[in-house]
């Protein structure tokens, strides 16, 4: 039998079978963590729009003690303006009511938030794999309410 001299160093490294079991361990724990990750970054872009239309409600109430009507509520200063992710409307403004929608662009697309004079607020569309829920803002992809 071939024997090494004691002298010689002894080879080192790594064999095929430790590296393709550390590769299918990488690949595992990707599959998992990426998409968690793409959710993770997609609600924070969402509290985007809860922000935004959170802070309408004391807008508008000091808009109608003014002026008795919620007509023109959109042309404040203080009304969320287009962001990169939310395109801001009111709808519906009268004497007694209005509603304002935030709707998703760009990586939010699908996303329709929206809030009203007794700030109700609904998640009245959102994309393929997300639930809308017409009680409240949805930040979960299983359509669970925020608080």
């Amino acid at each position: 039998m071939f024997n090494r001299p004691p002298s010689a160093p002894r080879q080192r490294g790594f064999t095929l079978v430790e590296v393709l079991i550390t590769v299918a361990i990488v690949a595992i724990l990707s599959a998992v963590a990426v998409p968690m990750y793409r959710d993770y970054v997609t609600r924070g872009r969402l509290a985007e729009a809860f922000s935004a239309l959170g802070s309408v409600q004391p807008t508008a109430e000091q808009h109608w003690s003014n002026a008795r009507t919620y007509v023109g509520l959109a042309g404040l200063n203080a009304f969320p303006r287009a962001s990169q992710n939310f395109d801001y409307a009111l709808s519906a403004a009268d004497n007694a009511s209005y509603v304002v929608t935030a709707t998703g662009k760009g990586a939010v697309l699908g996303f329709v938030f929206t809030v009203d004079q007794n700030g109700n607020r609904a998640t009245t569309a959102a994309p393929a794999g997300w639930t809308a829920n017409a009680g409240c803002w949805t930040d979960r992809k299983g359509g669970e309410c925020i608080h």
